[in-house]
């Protein structure tokens, strides 16, 4: 059996590489094929059209920014056709509306569809340990487990739409954790405090969170070059979850200070496609000598 995956980005390119060292079959495809070389060189099957990768696989694995660069690829006149009778797994962050949507026009097209989005970044691709949550039937997890088990830990949330939904809650907890951080390290740097000493006291509270170191040295060399997440990805996400807890009837007041800052940020041309420890950047520009 063949895997075809679309979308060879930041995280699905070391995905393609996870599954072919595995030795799963897998061909690739991308919109820019400057992204397909490294992948090409390690013996990945590059396939030269849509049409050829849906023909040449039974599955395929789906890294795509949002469900409209989705829509714009599998429904397409010379795509929707093949779709017939094979198996698509959403993988990258949509809503649960959207992704509901997906499966019904997949559906209506012949074929299956299920949603397995991800927690976790490059060097959880490449050991094997991204968090899995799969919204699905019983059965179509049981049928994709062991190949979703290639690039980490798969679990059944629930019907298609519920995984999503679960994505986009961490997602918006990253954006504000990533955030909060932010605005207290500003401040305790502006009033003269020794950083070490907050980070010490921090560690030692139940205020912790283990992201807080992991940005920590970004934030302070504004270093937010080689990003494992780009800004640019963690506003789209914090906007959709705006959506869609608004129409669940969700207080966001919070989170729309957020989303500000993180359009302030991504108005920057150095910020947009940085890591999105950038919003440190944002919260606390340089001062100017």
């Amino acid at each position: 059996m063949t895997i075809g995956l679309i979308g060879t980005g930041l995280m699905g390119a070391p995905m393609a590489a996870r599954l072919h060292a595995a030795g799963v079959p897998t061909m690739v495809w991308n919109r820019s094929s400057d992204k397909l070389a490294s992948l090409q060189a390690q013996g990945v099957a590059i396939a030269p059209s849509l049409p050829h990768l849906f023909q040449e696989t039974e599955a395929v694995l789906l890294m795509v920014s949002d469900a409209r660069a989705i829509r714009s690829l599998l429904f397409s006149e010379d795509v929707s056709g093949k779709l017939s009778g094979g198996t698509l797994v959403q993988m990258g962050t949509i809503g649960p509306n959207e992704s509901r949507a997906l499966q019904t026009d997949t559906e209506a097209a012949g074929g299956h569809y299920l949603e397995a989005p991800v927690l976790g970044s490059i060097p959880q691709v490449e050991a094997g340990t991204l968090q899995i949550m799969v919204g699905s039937t019983p059965e179509q997890f049981e049928t994709w487990r062991s190949l979703l088990q290639h690039l980490g830990e798969p679990q059944h949330i629930g019907p298609v739409g519920s995984a999503a939904a679960l994505k986009l809650a961490l997602n918006q907890l990253i954006a504000s954790l990533t955030t909060a951080f932010s605005q207290s390290l500003a401040f305790v740097q502006e009033q003269g405090v020794d950083v070490e000493t907050f980070m010490g006291i921090l560690r030692e509270s139940a205020l912790y969170a283990s992201t807080f170191d992991k940005k920590l040295d970004r934030m302070l060399n504004r270093d937010f070059a080689n990003p494992n997440f780009p800004t640019r990805h963690m506003l789209k996400d914090v906007r959709l979850f705006l959506a869609e807890a608004q129409a669940a009837g969700v207080r966001v007041d919070s989170l729309e200070g957020i989303r500000q800052i993180l359009e302030d940020a991504c108005a920057q041309a150095e910020l947009v496609d940085a890591d999105y420890s950038a919003l440190f950047a944002a919260v606390y520009p340089q001062k100017q000598p």
